[in-house]
């Protein structure tokens, strides 16, 4: 199934309705035979504590969300507003990634892991689902890594905004 999509009115009032529906931002890594590799999510998720599970989903399965799909662990970092430049960097094709000044290290298991998250969730695929050309993730939660705490940073309107200042944690 490789046709296009055809755009229909219901999709795009679905386009049209989540735009306007904040959304946390996530940036998702894992390490590969061809190196590191990440995307940035807005689909993230909790499914189940018992298990610790999440869902997200990815718009192809190709490039930096095929290679992440393929993987056998990911990490998963939830992102405050100090980091939106670098959700932008994730969400751009070619754009530079896993720079040292970004702040990125590694795992000892060898995941790219950006210490600044607000969390980290080390994760392995239950199961995927593809939905027309998109691929829905079901992960279980292996580790969490509690980070420094800041203000959230969202996506609405295709772009990333932060909650305002009086929002404390």
């Amino acid at each position: 199934m490789n046709e296009k999509p055809v755009p229909t009115a219901v999709g795009e009032g679905l386009k049209a309705a989540f735009r306007t529906h904040p959304a946390g931002v996530a940036i998702i890594t894992a390490s590969t035979p061809d190196g590191p590799v990440g995307l940035t999510a807005s689909s993230v998720a909790s499914v189940s504590v018992d298990p610790a599970a999440i869902v997200f989903s990815v718009t192809r399965a190709t490039g930096s969300a095929g290679a992440l799909l393929s993987a056998s662990s990911f990490v998963v970092h939830l992102i405050d507003d100090e980091h939106s430049e670098l959700a932008q960097s994730f969400a751009t094709s070619g754009a530079e990634r896993f720079t040292p000044s970004q702040g990125w290290t590694a795992l000892d298991t060898g995941e790219p892991h950006l210490a600044s998250a607000r969390a980290a969730l080390r994760c392995h695929t239950l199961r995927t689902v593809p939905v027309g050309a998109s691929t829905v993730v079901i992960a279980e939660v292996l580790d969490v890594i509690s980070g420094p705490q800041g203000r959230p940073l969202i996506y609405m309107d295709r772009r990333f905004h932060t909650l305002a200042s009086d929002y404390t944690i």
